[in-house]
């Protein structure tokens, strides 16, 4: 009887662990970033390399930053989203330009809408290696105090502006 005991019992642990693991979203990857402050940087801006940018220029409000880059498919899918949402001026959206050439990323915006208050430009990633970025898009919610609060790994759809980052925005602006 204890024979048909152990294999009912890996059995069970097996159920449970992945019941377990169906229960979480996979684009919710805990960032260990979340409640840290953003890593400091300083890239040229996009559209002017001679102009530079800093996080710390953003202390006192809170802001988005979006990674994207012009070879990016779904980028292309969330830049109608981002582009209409930047026109409530709710909150500015600062993005990072990864890996990309300069070129391709002003076309892709002059031909898509440019969503941004400012775009960088992390030509060699490294910025993007500091935020823990591993595929493009991604967005994260900084609050005033110039701490990461939220991390969205994939395209922003209006589902996620409405239910995840804006109710956060609102807090976070109290």
């Amino acid at each position: 009887m204890a024979r048909f005991l152990i294999p009912f019992g890996i059995f069970i642990a097996l159920v449970v662990f992945f019941a377990i693991g169906l229960e979480h979203d996979p684009r919710e990857i805990p960032s260990p970033l979340i409640n840290k402050p953003a890593p400091a940087f300083k890239l040229p801006q996009l559209h002017d390399a001679t102009q530079s940018f800093a996080p710390g220029k953003m202390l006192g409000q809170v802001w988005l930053l979006n990674v994207w880059a012009s070879w990016c498919v779904s980028c292309r899918e969330e830049q109608p989203v981002l582009v209409a949402f930047a026109q409530s001026h709710s909150v500015p959206i600062i993005g990072l330009d990864y890996k990309d050439r300069r070129q391709d990323a002003l076309d892709w915006l002059r031909q898509l809408g440019d969503p941004y208050v400012l775009s960088v430009s992390d030509a060699d990633g490294r910025v993007g290696i500091d935020y823990g970025v591993y595929g493009v898009p991604e967005t994260y919610v900084i609050d005033k105090q110039g701490v990461i609060r939220m991390k969205h790994i994939g395209p922003v759809t209006m589902q996620v502006l409405q239910e995840k980052i804006m109710p956060l925005v609102l807090a976070l602006s109290k």
